[in-house]
């Protein structure tokens, strides 16, 4: 009974963390429809800064946030201006082409500057955990989800309690009354799309003091964070969190019960018994229901 609470307690902290790295990857989705296949390479991306601002300055990679944040945000700006806006309205398998030609690209210019290593930022809680009762808690782990979770609650408040939140959300379930109202919806996207991106800056942060990463790391997250969304509804933030928790539990009781080598496999494994029994996820229908009522 302790090993299986272990486990479930280590899948929960690490369910969290993959909330907030699927959070943007499902918002872009819910607003405007693109499949974001960069999302991973992002998370590398932002996992690479954290390492050197902990390498050169000694940062510690959690309050690093307040810097990758921002940064990715201002490159998801600059990426919608300069590509994404030009499939707008196409199918969402151009968004899957582009998306992955940018992929390739941003795994390639890290490896020009980082090398093709394994690189970890190891801050001084990184091996140490504390006890209570029978189960241990990695510092590290339940750092990072309480991070993640704080970061979680500010995406929610904003889209929920805020002007530009109420924007988003008009314009995804209604781009053209939304334009009718007063709402810019080009500059909204551009917005949803940058915000998306900016939660790669804090998910890579964090990734990057739980696993070890090399540029071409961006293929097994993507393939992680689409077993997600997939199986908590695309689109759905809440959706994403509840299927980001049972992918993390999935994957710690595959490596405790089964073997360490299967966990890869967890998300592929959900996506496609997601698209067998019940292709639109978890809330994926009530989502739905609820834009067609409003």
């Amino acid at each position: 009974m302790t090993q299986l609470i272990q486990t479930l307690l280590n899948g929960l902290l690490l369910g969290g963390v993959y909330a907030l790295a699927a959070s943007g990857l499902t918002l872009v989705f819910g607003v405007m429809n693109v499949i974001n296949v960069a999302h991973g390479a992002m998370l590398i991306l932002a996992a690479y800064l954290t390492y050197a601002l902990w390498l050169h300055t000694g940062i510690d990679p959690i309050l690093s946030i307040l810097i990758t944040t921002p940064v990715m945000f201002g490159f998801g700006w600059i990426l919608y201006r300069v590509a994404i806006r030009r499939i707008a309205g196409a199918p969402p398998s151009m968004s899957v082409l582009l998306t992955f030609a940018i992929a390739l690209m941003i795994e390639g210019s890290v490896g020009l500057v980082f090398s093709g290593r394994f690189k970890s930022v190891t801050p001084h809680y990184f091996d140490t955990s504390f006890k209570v009762g029978p189960i241990y808690v990695a510092t590290a782990r339940l750092y990072a989800c309480a991070t993640a979770l704080v970061v979680l609650v500010a995406l929610f408040l904003v889209l929920t309690r805020t002007w530009l939140g109420r924007a988003i959300r008009a314009s995804a379930q209604n781009p053209q009354v939304a334009s009718l109202v007063g709402v810019d919806v080009r500059a909204i996207a551009a917005f949803a799309f940058a915000l998306g991106v900016a939660t790669t800056g804090a998910g890579g942060s964090l990734i990057s003091v739980l696993y070890p990463f090399l540029p071409a790391s961006h293929y097994q997250w993507i393939s992680r964070l689409l077993g997600v969304i997939v199986l908590g509804g695309m689109g759905s933030l809440p959706g994403a969190f509840i299927g980001a928790l049972a992918i993390g539990v999935g994957e710690t009781m595959t490596t405790a019960y089964i073997s360490p080598s299967w966990q890869t496999a967890v998300p592929y494994v959900v996506i496609f018994v997601v698209l067998l029994v019940r292709p639109q996820g978890i809330l994926g229908r009530r989502i739905r229901q609820d834009i067609v009522t409003a």
